[in-house]
């Protein structure tokens, strides 16, 4: 037991080690730890805890909201606003940005969440999670607006989501690799259970909905046609298809064991350029994926490279096993003539 270590023991480490983490910072991401903590609580209630079902509102992009969603949202608010480390928060269930309130001290950091991921899977009890990413205030002369949250994912001063599973996992990176960690349900504290975690260059899984597959763009076609062709096809191995419908999960399986993830733009609905959010979920998962070995595109760019324009941008992606967003991004840049 002494050769634990906890989530602040590795946080003074990696401030000593390699001198980047402000105060400010690492108690930002022990607030959102125990945020996650609280949210899994209330997960792990399900019905005993009447937060199952649909809470009879929309989210600002008209999707239906769970009532686990209104709460995941309210506690990671409650428990951010008041420390002194924010200025302003973004969630996906939100409208606009939710400044600091102004009897409590602005701090230099802007927090970004899609507070429940995965929402569908809620009832069936099937993993679901909290996705963050952190982000400085760059211009300190004037207030604070949605225009200080549009920058690229490559600004990112840190990310990570939290699985709600047979585990409960927290992964994090700082931009020094990624670490897991395993909440002690005994002991209430988060234990490091992996850390310079890296994803296999190489793999045989794909995580798509093929439902979508009338809808796909010509280079994914192509790119999982080939892949269900298997040996007898120009791949010339197997490949297992995995989909869980929460990118969370279907992350964390990537982060665990490799695989690649589609969730490319399809043709249902041309003008839109994705389904998921670049700020609340491509960024985040774009950093812990390049920090872990791997790649993230939208089919064509880097995903951390992207400029958004607004608050709820949505964005192709393609990530995971660094030879694979290789191959399908090529399909994309350079199709057969």
């Amino acid at each position: 037991m002494s050769s634990r270590i906890s989530l602040t023991r590795y946080l003074v480490e990696q401030q000593r080690e390699h001198g980047h983490i402000p105060a400010q910072l690492r108690l930002l991401i022990e607030v959102v730890a125990r945020a996650c903590k609280s949210i899994a609580i209330s997960v792990n209630k399900g019905a005993l805890g009447e937060v199952l079902g649909s809470a009879a509102s929309e989210n600002v992009q008209g999707e239906v909201q769970k009532k686990l969603d209104i709460i995941s949202n309210e506690v990671l608010i409650e428990a951010n606003e008041w420390g002194g480390h924010l200025a302003a928060m973004a969630s996906e269930e939100m409208d606009s940005i939710h400044v600091v309130p102004n009897r409590y001290p602005q701090g230099e950091y802007l927090l970004l969440f899609d507070p429940l991921d995965g929402s569908s899977n809620i009832d069936v009890n099937v993993s679901i999670g909290t996705i963050f990413s952190v982000l400085r205030k760059v211009n300190n002369q004037r207030g604070i607006s949605e225009e200080d949250f549009l920058q690229p994912g490559k600004q990112q001063a840190a990310a990570g989501y939290c699985v709600y599973g047979p585990q409960t996992t927290l992964v994090l990176t700082m931009g020094t690799g990624v670490a897991m960690f395993t909440l002690d349900r005994e002991t209430g504290s988060w234990v490091l259970t992996e850390d310079q975690v890296r994803i296999p260059e190489d793999t045989k899984e794909f995580a798509i909905n093929m439902s979508n597959m009338r809808h796909w763009d010509a280079p994914v076609k192509r790119y999982i046609d080939e892949c269900l062709q298997g040996k007898e096809g120009p791949r010339g191995k197997d490949f297992n298809m995995r989909w869980v419908a929460s990118m969370v999960a279907d992350v964390h399986r990537i982060l665990t064991r490799g695989g690649v993830f589609l969730y490319p733009w399809d043709k249902r609905d041309p003008d839109k350029p994705g389904k998921l959010r670049l700020m609340y979920e491509a960024n985040p998962m774009a950093f812990l994926v390049e920090q872990a070995g791997g790649l993230a595109t939208n089919g064509r760019q880097r995903i951390m490279d992207l400029v958004p324009g607004k608050l709820h941008e949505r964005v192709a992606v393609v990530l995971g096993s660094r030879n694979e967003v290789q191959r399908a991004t090529d399909y994309h840049l350079n199709p057969p003539a």
